[in-house]
């Protein structure tokens, strides 16, 4: 077992979370489970640690990890308990973990994934805030504390594998014309634009395509999620929102593409399983098993392509327009929407106002530079303030 490699789970119990468990139980070997943090999932996170009996597990929620506690200790377990957002940076910078599987959806990940980047760790990023909050910070503490980053959302990911090896020498240097990145299109790419006002979240949280959460199954389907994506692929890849092209293809075979200059362009396939990016991130550079059917491409037949409607996408446009204006504007972005998507499944607002609370809390919002964490953390905080202020206006449904 020593010449495992340590990993904790930040987010275990999410969809990604459960996932990176399925892909590293694969790989006894290869793999030990050091630590995993969950919110308030407790009896999710009690059976994954009786699994994978991880040295650790943290829960956010004190009351929640109080009560995990109780039921470890009642099963026999060695697994030493956690709570707050400190017990999550313990257990993401821990001398025995090699990779830390960045997986909790939001803002709320933002700390611990900062704390794995200063302790040197690969960080395997599915939590796309991170750099949409804090770009400069987070970028430069990866190069600073000699850590790896490897992107897990599948977009990213697959422009990851299409990329040439020398990227970081910079796009133009390496004849990379365009990143293609591409989109589903969500559940309502052909709803008339009228009708979207009467969407209930039952309907948004019903991707075509990926088993997600329901908040990024809402992203998906105003197409923020996309929005959220142009902006830390710029920053993944060291390139500006020009060199970013969305195309919606409502098959989700094709995960990106990347265009040369020499005409080529290389696209990464395979079927709408997040394991296929987990296990090409953990492994990397070597492949391992997935547990992910091949794609089969004869049943597949046929490829659509179709450019983004900004109407009937607003999410979109605000983010492109957001990244221009640079600074804390794309940390508000993020956080007027994880406010406002919030509101709509709870049914305080409907889906169209989704749109208007981002963009009346921009409006609202004054904009520095991410130079330090504290000026991102009081844009969130303020942001947030500014959008429930926002949905109070609106009043209750």
């Amino acid at each position: 077992m020593s010449n495992c490699k340590g990993i904790t789970v930040l987010g275990s119990t999410g969809t990604i979370g459960v996932n990176t468990l399925d892909v590293v139980s694969r790989h006894p070997q290869k793999y030990k489970v050091v630590a995993l943090t969950a919110n308030t999932g407790v009896d999710r996170l009690y059976q994954q640690c009786i699994d994978f009996q991880p040295e650790y597990a943290a829960m956010v929620n004190e009351d929640s990890a109080q009560l995990l506690e109780k039921k470890l200790k009642q099963a026999g377990s060695n697994t030493r308990v956690l709570s707050g957002i400190e017990g999550l940076e313990m257990v993401a910078s821990l001398q025995q973990v090699d990779s830390v599987m960045a997986a909790i959806v939001g803002a709320a990940g933002l700390l611990p994934t900062l704390a794995a980047a200063r302790a040197g760790k690969r960080v395997l990023l599915a939590n796309k805030e991170a750099l949409v909050m804090s770009g400069s910070i987070f970028m430069d503490e990866i190069r600073n504390n000699g850590a790896e980053l490897l992107p897990i959302d599948s977009e990213h990911n697959a422009i990851f594998q299409c990329m040439p090896n020398d990227f970081a020498k910079g796009l133009d240097k390496t004849g990379v014309e365009k990143i293609l990145l591409t989109a589903s299109g969500g559940p309502f790419r052909t709803m008339p634009v009228a009708q979207l006002k009467e969407v209930t979240p039952e309907q948004a949280v019903a991707h075509p395509n990926w088993e997600m959460g329901k908040k990024i199954s809402v992203d998906s389907a105003t197409m923020m999620n996309k929005g959220l994506e142009v902006i830390e692929a710029c920053w993944l890849f060291e390139t500006s929102a020009e060199k970013i092209q969305v195309v919606i293809h409502p098959q989700s075979v094709i995960h990106s593409m990347v265009s040369y200059n020499d005409g080529s362009v290389l696209a990464q396939m395979g079927n709408p399983d997040m394991r296929t990016p987990i296990a090409h991130a953990l492994g990397w550079p070597e492949r391992i098993q997935s547990g992910v059917e091949p794609l089969d491409i004869f049943k597949v037949a046929q490829l659509e392509f179709e450019k983004p409607d900004f109407n009937r996408f607003p999410c979109l446009k605000m983010a492109y327009e957001s990244l221009k204006i640079g600074g804390t504007a794309t940390t508000v972005l993020n956080a007027a929407n994880e406010i406002a998507v919030d509101a709509f499944l709870n049914k305080k607002i409907l889906f169209t106002d989704i749109t208007r609370i981002v963009e009346q809390t921009l409006e609202a919002s004054d904009f520095v530079d991410v130079d330090d964490l504290d000026k991102v953390l009081s844009a969130d905080k303020t942001a947030r303030q500014i959008a429930e202020e926002k949905i109070a206006k609106l009043g209750v449904l």
